[in-house]
């Protein structure tokens, strides 16, 4: 088997603190990440120029697949979530994590590249990456080139509905206090809304009995999915 041997160039911060509730592609949410560089690649001399650019595309590691298969062990096919996780596809026709090369590509908004004492950081939106996901590379989205107009996406050619959200009123006092106390902001629960409204749930459970629970943040989230409709039923705040 050939291998190649990637360098590691920074590290993601991200809310997205497990698998669970992260979007299923980029930029769904407008949810705030930023790559803090490693050296040698902390230096700004290195992003001259990338301002003139609103996008760029992340190439990065899948590090967290506690499941992923044994790489001499290939299996052709995989059940992704869209098709409701019980119908086979190949693994070359999906974007499933578990692949010969534990590699993913994102685009992603640029807001700024700030210089921290003497950590570098890129500040991004629209990220789909778990926290602490190893970078491997970046380069600027070129518009002409990258947008395919008439592409055709198979089994998702469109984006899934979004549901409506409600917070239960015990929920709801939860919120406040956290934000009398400025342990979270407007603007988090605006980017908790948006991701729960992708429904981060598989999409074979359909159970609106069961209470799921998400990490985002430093908030747990319990919440329950009733037809089009998530009620959020109890916010926690895990990072005291």
């Amino acid at each position: 088997m050939n291998v190649v041997n990637f360098t590691i160039i920074g590290y993601m911060h991200s809310p997205y603190q497990e698998k669970f509730g992260i979007p299923r592609q980029p930029n769904l949410v407008d949810v705030e990440s930023y790559i803090e560089m490693i050296e040698p690649y902390n230096d700004l001399l290195a992003f001259e120029g990338i301002e003139t650019f609103s996008h760029i595309w992340l190439i990065w590691q899948f590090h967290e697949n506690k499941n992923q298969n044994d790489r001499n062990e290939f299996r052709p096919q995989v059940r992704p979530p869209r098709l409701g996780g019980n119908k086979k596809i190949g693994i070359f026709a999906t974007r499933s994590m578990y692949r010969p090369s534990p590699v993913g590509l994102s685009v992603v908004k640029i807001k700024e590249v700030k210089k921290i004492g003497k950590a570098v950081r890129l500040y991004v939106t629209g990220s789909d990456l778990l926290n602490g996901t190893p970078i491997i590379d970046i380069k600027p989205y070129i518009q002409y080139s990258d947008a395919v107009i008439y592409a055709e996406s198979g089994y998702a050619q469109e984006e899934q509905m979004r549901k409506e959200i409600i917070w239960a009123e015990d929920a709801e006092l939860e919120a406040k206090e956290l934000l009398i106390n400025e342990k979270i902001t407007r603007q988090m629960m605006t980017e908790l809304e948006q991701v729960l409204s992708l429904d981060p749930r598989p999409a074979y459970q359909n159970d609106e009995q069961r209470i799921y629970g998400m990490k985002l943040f430093h908030l747990d989230i319990k919440f329950k999915v009733i037809k089009n409709k998530i009620f959020i039923v109890k916010l926690v705040n895990y990072n005291k």
